[in-house]
């Protein structure tokens, strides 16, 4: 029987502990997080289309739960065959919370905050802010109190794994804080299922919202990919979950066979090439660079005038300045009014916002306020 190589005492640990209820350990995540405000912004942020327009765009929330039921789905599987020992529940915790620190505009939001961060500073990456955010941000400085599993497999769910066809769990547990990179593997089986699983969910779903966005076609798509994968999403992802559960249930490693391995890369790179690094798209990445970069500037900007004088901001007479300084205020437990972590802060705010709500911002930092005249139908008439 195949199961992870550490104990459950370390899997279950909290950074506080908890006395266990009917849900089980990794349930229980599944509700913090599904109960977070991080997670329901998650519905207002873009996927790869910024700000779309059509309710039938994918966004950050639906990729989750693709990712979720993905990853459950192969626990399944692979516990049937009989071979393995996994936890669905620990492997849909971790689909939900694994993009929970995600940025607006998708990644080209986290590129142009990483960009605007200085020389020195650690990199932002979305899956380390996801860390970040349901360890330390969440519940206004509180964290949500996660598992070490499903903490360790939200940080290490990222990878460009198309060099490693075969996952396993590292060798030793994480230390999840002093995680920057990603060049870690999950801990357990199930946080190696989820990184595969992230890669089956947005493919196929990122060819449909190009084809609405009319900028490829069916036909555009390799024919032996249409062909051996499927043409829609469902069809993809069922293809590709089928053939990981079936390849690895007889080893100890988790993977895709040879031959739909090379098929999945193969539609990554046309998708990379067609869509992601399409024209259009790159106009709206310059776009959202600029915009990003120059809330940079509008809140160092401001903080360089008031700091942690918090009724100061009320002189700017914006509600961006007034909001910043709200979220501030009632993050003192992180920040503890140190100046020097200014660019965190600014990261974590910008990084928690939505598409929609970064525009408004934009809008509001960049036009002048409105002047207050006095409507003249109501004046007071002059003395006599």
């Amino acid at each position: 029987m195949i199961k992870n190589p550490f104990s459950d005492e370390i899997y279950t640990r909290r950074t506080h502990p908890l006395t266990s209820d009917l849900r089980g350990e990794y349930f229980r995540d599944q509700t913090k997080i599904i109960h977070s405000l991080p997670f329901r912004r998650l519905k207002h942020k873009t996927q790869v289309f910024f700000a779309p327009d059509n309710d039938h765009i994918c966004t950050r929330i639906e990729h989750v739960l693709h990712v979720a039921t993905i990853a459950a789905t192969i626990c399944r599987g692979l516990n049937k065959s009989g071979n393995w020992d996994l936890s669905e529940d620990m492997a849909y915790a971790i689909g939900l919370g694994h993009d929970i620190g995600h940025a607006p505009f998708g990644h080209e939001g986290e590129r142009a905050i990483n960009m605007c961060l200085p020389k020195g500073h650690k990199p932002f990456l979305h899956e380390v802010n996801s860390y970040r955010v349901v360890e330390h941000l969440a519940n206004y400085g509180e964290g949500l109190n996660l598992t070490f599993a499903v903490k360790d497999g939200i940080i290490c769910h990222c990878g460009e794994d198309y060099d490693n066809n075969q996952l396993r769990p590292g060798k030793t547990p994480n230390d999840l804080e002093k995680i920057f990179g990603r060049n870690q593997m999950p801990s357990t089986y199930e946080g190696c299922i989820v990184r595969l699983s992230d890669k089956i969910a947005y493919l196929g779903r990122d060819i449909e919202d190009a084809i609405k966005a009319d900028l490829i076609t069916l036909e555009d798509i390799p024919q032996d990919v249409r062909e051996e994968l499927g043409e829609k999403n469902g069809e993809i992802i069922n293809t590709l979950t089928l053939d990981l559960i079936n390849h690895s249930k007889d080893k100890d490693c988790i993977g895709f066979s040879d031959e739909k391995f090379d098929l999945l890369s193969k539609l990554r790179v046309f998708n990379y090439k067609r869509i992601y690094d399409n024209e259009q798209m790159r106009q709206r990445k310059e776009t959202i660079c600029k915009c990003i970069a120059d809330l940079f500037t509008y809140f160092r900007h401001i903080f360089g005038r008031y700091q942690f004088d918090y009724d100061g901001y009320e002189k700017e007479g914006k509600q961006t300045a007034h909001n910043f300084a709200n979220y501030m205020k009632s993050m003192q437990k992180v920040y503890k009014q140190d100046v020097t972590q200014l660019d965190t802060i600014i990261a974590d705010y910008i990084s928690g916002m939505t598409d929609s709500y970064a525009l408004d911002v934009m809008e509001d930092v960049i036009l002048p306020s409105s002047i207050k005249f006095l409507n003249y139908n109501h004046a007071k008439a002059p003395a006599k």
